[in-house]
């Protein structure tokens, strides 16, 4: 959880004691959080949230049992949920504040101004509840110097379990943690929530510090570059690639990458740096559909640079999502054709519906044309799951737009294990006609 990392990072620096509860490792319910706050005095409670309706639905039972403790703390919300609407947030979860934006200077703020008990109104980057009316304080300006902030509090977390993340190209043996290098994307996809605008880039050397790091204290040797876009240019590709081989470092890596930018020598580099996985945001190879998206891609680019990813050794990530504006069955096949012809069964890709979160354009244009009421019929009526519709954008009903992502991706499960069938039949081939003592057993770990 690299933005609680971060938040927990500035508060140490900062002179505030930090505790980390860390549910996820210990499937503790969630009324043993309301036991906690009983047993342990805290001052404030911090709680990050993307979106989503799973992250929805879990911000709102650790609310619960937030406001049910005997010593509540001063309850503070963040992330990219909140933000857009952060009334309605806190009036949902009884929060006391919303952090907006980047958190890691207003969280300081926010914590001096409470412990001092003054008002919250020069805080820029906040909202709450001034007598049940909601109070926004004016934007804080981005952190343009992202060497201004120390690493992640890594000792504070339990990266024995954090580092056996499981990625696409891993050994069984590998040991992968999250590092992010860049904060933002250069392109503005209507269907992607941002906070951040622009494009902000870390000190190549502090990030390979950083890496060195997690390689002498925690033995990783296999990052995922957790960018929003890793590939944001030709020039800063190449940038990263030649300092990670002048380190003299050894992992393998993991990144979000762009098709415009996926040309042959380019790719060469990176799998020379280490890279075995790229994801590619291609969402539709329908031209149309991709300019209504203004994805700023054109299907012609899509496959060569496949292919040219393929031919440096790296395996790619595809990534189609069906129900934007123009989607019928007939792009949704072209999408799943691609997945079919280029994927190599790294892992199991489906196709999902796009998704118009709050804070996106989308989501604007859903309200604008009435197809969505507001934040709460979001998150309370229409997005229930990932893979169900949440608005239909299409000119299919409901039922035939179930139908084609039910054709399509039944068409992908069966070509994906059809391929893993035949990688498992190699292998059995090769442990008794070749001998191949390597082999380590057909059970899976």
């Amino acid at each position: 959880p690299q933005n609680v990392a971060a938040i927990a990072a500035v508060l140490e620096k900062e002179g505030f004691d930090v505790d980390i509860y860390a549910q996820d490792i210990n499937h503790y319910p969630n009324d043993h959080l309301r036991q906690y706050l009983d047993e342990n005095h805290f001052d404030v409670l911090g709680l990050g949230v993307i979106a989503g309706y799973y992250q929805y639905t879990k911000l709102l039972e650790l609310s619960a049992a937030i406001n049910a403790s005997k010593d509540r703390p001063y309850y503070v919300l963040g992330g990219h949920g909140p933000t857009p609407d952060p009334e309605y947030f806190l009036k949902k979860t009884g929060a006391d504040a919303v952090v907006m934006g980047e958190g890691e200077v207003t969280i300081i703020e926010l914590l001096k101004a409470v412990a001092e008990k003054r008002s919250l109104k020069d805080v820029k980057g906040l909202a709450y509840l001034d007598g049940g009316k909601i109070q926004i304080t004016p934007a804080r300006p981005q952190i343009d110097d992202l060497e201004t902030l120390p690493w992640p509090a890594y000792h504070k977390f339990d990266i024995g379990h954090y580092r056996l993340t499981r990625l696409p190209r891993m050994a069984k043996t590998d040991l992968c943690l999250p590092v992010l290098s860049a904060r933002g994307c250069t392109f503005k996809c209507t269907f992607c929530y941002r906070m951040d605008k622009g494009y902000r880039e870390r000190n190549l050397d502090s990030l390979i510090d950083e890496i060195r790091f997690l390689q002498l204290t925690y033995n990783v040797n296999y990052i995922m570059f957790s960018d929003e876009l890793l590939m944001a240019s030709v020039k800063r590709t190449e940038n990263i690639c030649r300092v990670i081989i002048k380190s003299g470092l050894k992992f393998n890596w993991w990144c979000q990458g762009r098709i415009n930018y996926a040309k042959p020598d380019l790719l060469k580099l990176m799998a020379k740096a280490g890279c075995v996985f790229i994801n590619y945001g291609i969402e539709s190879m329908d031209d149309q559909v991709l300019k209504n998206m203004k994805k700023g891609l054109k299907s012609e680019w899509v496959e060569p640079a496949i292919e040219a990813t393929a031919a440096a050794g790296i395996s790619t990530g595809l990534n189609i999502l069906f129900g934007n504006i123009g989607d019928t069955r007939e792009t949704l096949q072209k999408g799943v054709d691609l997945i079919k012809k280029h994927g190599d069964a790294s892992q199991l890709r489906t196709i999902r519906p796009v998704t118009p979160y709050p804070g996106t354009p989308l989501y604007d244009m859903a309200i604008e044309k009435g197809m969505l009421k507001d934040c709460r019929d979001f998150y309370e009526n229409k997005h229930t799951n990932s893979d169900l519709i949440s608005v239909n954008f299409t000119d299919l009903a409901d039922d035939e737009y179930y139908d084609c992502l039910y054709d399509a991706n039944n068409e992908l499960i069966e070509d994906y294990y059809a391929k893993q069938k035949a990688v498992m039949l190699k292998q059995t081939r090769d442990l008794y006609h070749d001998r191949d003592a390597t082999f380590l057993g057909f059970r899976q770990a």
